[in-house]
């Protein structure tokens, strides 16, 4: 690969990260062709990156002109920003005190830095939280019901620990489309999920505005 192909980068936390975004991007405007890609995205696995030297070895790395982290926020946005927030520190001493709601993009040394902490910068949860931003208004009555059949499952012995109780959700819910059961890049991809939904329109222009495109 050339450094062209890896000037803009962004940090994932796992497979469904990085097979999700370039369909969610490519259905809003991006073109992303299979071997040109506008940007490298790199499951580096859960949050092994966040730490300050990986951060600063990235950051000086040749040829990078945009470097992003994409994580989930878990069960605490804060103290997930606070680790990353740590982690940055000493490479870009600036480095603002809270996350904005819209997600972080600064310059640092002639690099386009950014973070967004999945679902929205602001409350619990991961990428399949975010992807419930997608569902469609007229799917809501369903949407709810999968809740309540993913919560009595949880009463009946169900065994998904509580903190995965958004994927349970997702998944319960994609079981119930047509064609049932569908990955969620696929559902994406096949508008199952309505990939310029208004809800997930403040993630689409964070990445168009990090990465320039």
């Amino acid at each position: 690969m050339t450094s062209s192909y890896r000037s803009k980068q962004l940090i994932v936390e796992g497979e469904q990260n990085k097979r999700v975004i370039p369909y969610l991007m490519e259905a809003n405007g991006i073109i992303w062709e299979k071997d040109k890609h506008p940007v490298h995205i790199e499951n580096y696995g859960s949050d092994g990156f966040i730490n300050s030297y990986r951060i600063s070895a990235r950051l000086k790395g040749g040829g990078l002109t945009h470097l992003g982290l994409m994580v989930d926020a878990d069960d605490d946005p804060d103290v997930r920003w606070r680790s990353i927030r740590n982690a940055c520190l000493p490479s870009i001493p600036d480095i603002h005190e809270q996350i904005p709601e819209t997600g972080l993009i600064l310059t640092t040394n002639g690099i386009k830095f950014g973070v967004w902490i999945m679902p929205d910068n602001l409350m619990r949860g991961m990428l399949e939280t975010f992807l419930a931003y997608m569902i469609r208004d007229e799917s809501e009555p369903l949407w709810q019901y999968a809740q309540e059949v993913v919560a009595e499952a949880k009463n009946r012995g169900a065994l998904f620990i509580d903190s995965h109780i958004d994927k349970a959700y997702i998944y319960t819910w994609l079981a119930w489309q047509k064609p049932p059961g569908r990955q969620l890049h696929n559902a994406i991809n096949e508008e199952i999920l309505n990939p310029q939904h208004p809800k997930a329109q403040t993630f689409v222009t964070w990445f168009k505005t990090l990465y320039d495109l």
